[in-house]
C-alpha cells in the first residue's frame, strides 16, 4: 500500500505523559504550577536587570535574554499540553505540530548558544579583568546575540523543512506531550535516513561544539583561579561563575539523560518523562539558581519593589 502523502495528514495525537485518567488532574495542576513559576521567576530577572542601571553589564544582558528565551521555550509546549488536558483532547494539527517543532528547536538552540556566550563572558571577566569592558563592549554583545539568533533560526528552519518531506501511514500517535522531532521521524513511513543523519550531525556539531567551548572556557577560568594568590580573590572569582556553571550542568545533564534513557530503554514514554527535565524543570529553576546567591539581583529586586510601593502610596 502506498503511504499517504504528508499533505494529506491533517492532525496527530499527543499521548502525553500518562494515559491513566486519574492522573490527568494531578499532571495538569503540576504543570500549571511549574509554568507560572517559570514565567514569574524569569520575568522577575528581566525586571531586575532592565530596571537597575547597576545591572546593565554584559553578564546580566545575556542573563536577561536567557530568561526571555526560557519563557518562550516553556510557552511553546506547556500551554498546548494544558489545553489538551483541560479539554480532554489529544489532537494537534499538522501545521501546529510543525510550528511547535520549529519553535522548540529554536528556543532550545538559543538556550545552548546563550549558555556558551555566557561562558565566554565569564572567561573574559576572570582571565582578562582589566580589558573586560573593552573586549565585551556593547557592539560585541549585540553581535553575539545576533549570531545566536541567526544560528538558532537556521537550525530550526533546517529541521522543520526536513520534516516536511516525511510521509506518514495510519499510525499518527506521538507518545509525547509535545511534537518532538525524533518522535515524528519515527512515525514516518518514508525513508528517514537523511532526516536522522541531519538531526544527529547538527546535534553533535552545535551541541558538542557549544559544550566544548564551555569546557574550554572553564578550563581557562580554573587555571586562572588557581594562579590567584588571594583566597578572597579566588572565592570572588569562583562565585561569579558558580550560578552559570550550575545551570550548564543542569541543562546538559538532563538533556544527555533524555537521550541515554531513550537509547537504553527504547521506551518513548520514559523519554517523554525525562524530557520534562530540560523543557520545563530547568527553565523553572534558572531564576532561583541565579538569584538565590546573587546579591546584585536581590538588591535590584528590593529597589524595584520598594520604588513600586512608594509610587503606589503617592
Amino acid at each position: 500500500m502506498e503511504p499517504d502523502n504528508l499533505t494529506s495528514v491533517s492532525e496527530f495525537l499527543l499521548l502525553g505523559l500518562s494515559e491513566e485518567p486519574e492522573l490527568q488532574p494531578f499532571i495538569c495542576g503540576l504543570f500549571l504550577s511549574m509554568y507560572f513559576i517559570t514565567v514569574f521567576g524569569n520575568l522577575l530577572i528581566v525586571l531586575a536587570v532592565s530596571s537597575d542601571s547597576h545591572l546593565h553589564t554584559p553578564m546580566y544582558f545575556f542573563l536577561c535574554n536567557l530568561s526571555l528565551v526560557d519563557i518562550c521555550f516553556t510557552s511553546t509546549t506547556v500551554p498546548k499540553m494544558l489545553v489538551n488536558l483541560q479539554t480532554q483532547s489529544k489532537v494537534i494539527t499538522y501545521k501546529n505540530c510543525i510550528t511547535q517543532i520549529y519553535f522548540v528547536i529554536l528556543f532550545g538552540g538559543l538556550d545552548v548558544f546563550l549558555l556558551t556566550v555566557m561562558a565566554y563572558d565569564r572567561f573574559v571577566a576572570i582571565c582578562h579583568p582589566l580589558h573586560y569592558m573593552v573586549i565585551m563592549n556593547s557592539r560585541l554583545c549585540g553581535l553575539l546575540l545576533l549570531v545566536s539568533w541567526i544560528m538558532g533560526i537556521l537550525n530550526s528552519l533546517l529541521h522543520s523543512l526536513m520534516a516536511l518531506r516525511l510521509s506518514f501511514c495510519t499510525a499518527l500517535e506521538i507518545p509525547h506531550f509535545f511534537c518532538e522531532l525524533n518522535q515524528l521521524i519515527q512515525l514516518a513511513c518514508s525513508d528517514t535516513f537523511l532526516n536522522n543523519m541531519v538531526m544527529y550531525f547538527v546535534t553533535v556539531l552545535l551541541g558538542g561544539g557549544s559544550l566544548a567551548g564551555i569546557l574550554y572556557s572553564y578550563s581557562k577560568i580554573l587555571s586562572s583561579i588557581r594562579g590567584m594568590s588571594s583566597a578572597q580573590g579566588k572565592y570572588k572569582a569562583f562565585s561569579t561563575c558558580a550560578s552559570h556553571l550550575s545551570v550548564v550542568s543542569l541543562f546538559y545533564s538532563t538533556s544527555l539523560g533524555v537521550y541515554l534513557s531513550s537509547a537504553a530503554t527504547h521506551s518513548s514514554q520514559s523519554s517523554a518523562t525525562a524530557s520534562v527535565m530540560y523543557t520545563v524543570v530547568t527553565p523553572m529553576l534558572n531564576p532561583f539558581i541565579y538569584s538565590l546567591r546573587n546579591k546584585d539581583i536581590k538588591s535590584a529586586l528590593k529597589r524595584f519593589f520598594g520604588m513600586s510601593a512608594i509610587l503606589n502610596k503617592d
